[in-house]
């Protein structure tokens, strides 16, 4: 039986490096253009322009009321871990890649917010939403920036359970994580995260009785209330109080987490930057 000659050897041993090389490639490599996005959304005031900024360049600096949305490429810190990359050895030459995403920050503005109900619209993309509230504002003493906040808050989450409701698919939607950021908690009027959460979700239940006082009283006959209220009901139907674990069934995971942008002893967002790595 004749020996195979150097070439086929060679050939062979060629195929067998560069093959696994080469889907490696195609299944990790990532480009510009397709790298992960998280969509920035909050009140004005709320600090998410001066987040954007320090997410960008690694600190806070002076800022103006966004008028338009605008993307920022922005690399995770060395120390935080990447939920993608956690059977990844540190010297692939793709792993400083996976700890880059792209932040959009959308304008706070009452009359500027279709910005972020657009995008909420189009979510293919976005691999999760950081919702900034300023934790201050939520105190019992300014009640109407809560109510303000969760009205808005209100808005997005129901357009992210629309998603799984107005399908036409079998198929359910993606997951879609939900930060809700606690910022401005280095102040001593600011509410810690825990509270932040449970004030969100009372004033929430308030927005779901106000709405349903009002179809009420626009005068519709009970199937068309009914229909309505399915629609536009965030959560589940009924009486009872608004949670957030309430829309895990839609395949929307909220959670709340607090940090602060800036401060006299400096910034903290540490539980951020590692919410934004568990999702990547």
């Amino acid at each position: 039986m004749p020996e195979p000659s150097p070439i086929v050897i060679l050939l062979s041993v060629l195929l067998v490096v560069s093959i696994p090389l080469l889907l490696h490639l195609v299944i990790y490599s990532t480009t510009s253009d397709t790298l992960p996005t998280i969509l920035l959304i909050g009140p004005s005031g709320a600090g998410k322009t001066a987040l954007v900024t320090h997410l960008e360049r690694g600190r806070p600096s002076a800022t103006r009321t966004s008028q338009t949305p605008y993307t920022v490429e922005v690399s995770l810190p060395v120390k935080t871990p990447v939920a993608s990359s956690r059977f990844r050895s540190p010297n692939d030459p793709t792993w400083e890649v996976t700890k880059k995403l792209l932040i959009q920050d959308t304008p706070g503005h009452g009359k500027l917010r279709h910005y972020a109900m657009d995008s909420i619209s189009k979510p293919q993309n976005f691999q999760g939403i950081i919702f900034v509230v300023d934790g201050a504002d939520l105190s019992s003493e300014a009640s109407e920036g809560a109510r303000q906040t969760a009205e808005f808050l209100h808005d997005i989450l129901l357009q992210l359970q629309k998603r799984a409701t107005n399908t036409k698919s079998s198929k359910a939607p993606k997951q879609m994580p939900v930060l809700i950021a606690a910022n401005k908690l280095d102040l001593f009027t600011a509410l810690p995260a825990p509270l932040v959460k449970s004030t969100l979700e009372s004033e929430i239940t308030k927005v779901r009785k106000s709405l349903s006082a009002g179809l009420l009283d626009s005068g519709v006959d009970a199937k068309a209330l009914d229909a309505a209220e399915e629609q536009d009901w965030l959560g589940e139907v009924g009486d009872g109080k608004f949670d957030f674990s309430q829309l895990e069934e839609f395949n929307v995971q909220v959670q709340v987490l607090g940090g602060n942008v800036t401060g006299v002893d400096g910034s903290d967002i540490r539980q951020w930057w590692d919410w934004i790595g568990s999702i990547l």
